[in-house]
């Protein structure tokens, strides 16, 4: 008898199981990155492999970006469902487009990576010592933070140049110095023999949230539960891979492979501090932060208006 009770039970579970797996609905969607593959999007990667989005009803196709790739602008022009974006991007999206707003859903980081590099023989003491010593400056010149950082330090005795990506003009150069993230550029440019010194641009005051997953506001509306499901298997991929990225460093290197295995693990490694706040969970956003962004750009004369907090993102 007691098998036979094992037996049923075992069979309803089987059947149960089934016939709920039939009937989940399974969304697609498509989650475009703003670069390749890369540990800043190790959650995003780990949430995809473990099965989780599929487990909360998401087949999320994740697109790799490269440089320039306009994520913000796909995303309101309805191109893709969901995408990465720093907060900066999301403020003057909506300054500029306020009928197809962009909302901030998910943010990685919570401290900025955004860094300069310089060489350590240099001495440099500060970010400041960057922009008023002479040599030269690789950096973007419309972003935001460097603007910012005109601002603050005044007109540079650094030669300013267009940013080109890597670090082999760095290496080449003892009097270069150049933006980048904290968890590849300097890893990339001690590899090859350099000393570096960096500066966290954060440190200066100018802190947006980055690696932010991001929806039109017109998918919040129609589909809060794909919205609601989204964040969080994001959140429950974030904390596997802060826990143990191994393995979804292994497929990333896979499709990254300028970057090693060993790279991935030390970025990993490196980022956690900037993710992990104390006292709240992985992903929140609060709406101070978000009016001293819009107070910012205000200032730099990057937006006209100012956009409500409680428009630019979902706590």
């Amino acid at each position: 008898m007691k098998s036979l009770l094992l037996l049923t039970l075992s069979l309803w579970g089987v059947c149960t199981f089934a016939a709920e797996s039939k009937n989940t609905k399974i969304t697609n969607v498509t989650l475009a990155l703003n670069w390749k593959a890369e540990p800043e999007f190790g959650g995003f990667y780990e949430a995809s492999l473990n099965g989780i989005y599929t487990q909360h009803g998401i087949n999320a196709n994740i697109q790799e970006g490269g440089s320039g790739t306009p994520t913000v602008q796909m995303l309101a022009n309805g191109k893709v469902d969901f995408a990465i974006v720093s907060a900066d991007e999301i403020v003057i999206s909506q300054d500029r487009n306020p009928k197809n707003k962009v909302v901030a859903l998910f943010a990685v980081y919570q401290t900025a990576p955004y860094i300069i590099m310089s060489h350590a023989e240099r001495g440099f003491k500060s970010l400041k010592d960057v922009y008023q010593s002479e040599g030269t400056l690789s950096i973007q010149a419309g972003l935001p933070y460097h603007q910012y950082l005109l601002q603050k330090f005044g007109k540079p005795k650094a030669n300013i140049v267009p940013y080109m990506g890597g670090v082999a003009n760095f290496l080449n150069d003892g009097k270069f110095s150049q933006q980048g993230f904290i968890t590849i550029e300097p890893l990339a440019a001690e590899k090859n023999g350099a000393k570096v010194k960096t500066f966290l641009i954060s440190d200066e005051g100018f802190n947006p949230y980055v690696v932010v997953l991001a929806a039109r506001e017109e998918t919040i509306k129609k589909n809060p539960e794909l919205v609601k499901n989204m964040i969080e298997a994001t959140r429950l991929g974030w904390q596997g891979y802060l826990k143990d990225p191994v393995k979804t460093n292994q497929h990333m290197s896979k499709l990254n492979k300028s970057l090693d295995l060993a790279t991935f693990n030390k970025g990993a490694e490196i980022q956690k501090p900037l993710i992990e706040a104390k006292g709240q969970l992985l992903g929140q956003m609060t709406a101070d932060r978000w009016e001293t962004m819009v107070k910012q750009l205000k200032e730099l004369k990057q937006i006209k208006t100012s956009p409500a907090a409680q428009d630019l993102f979902r706590p």
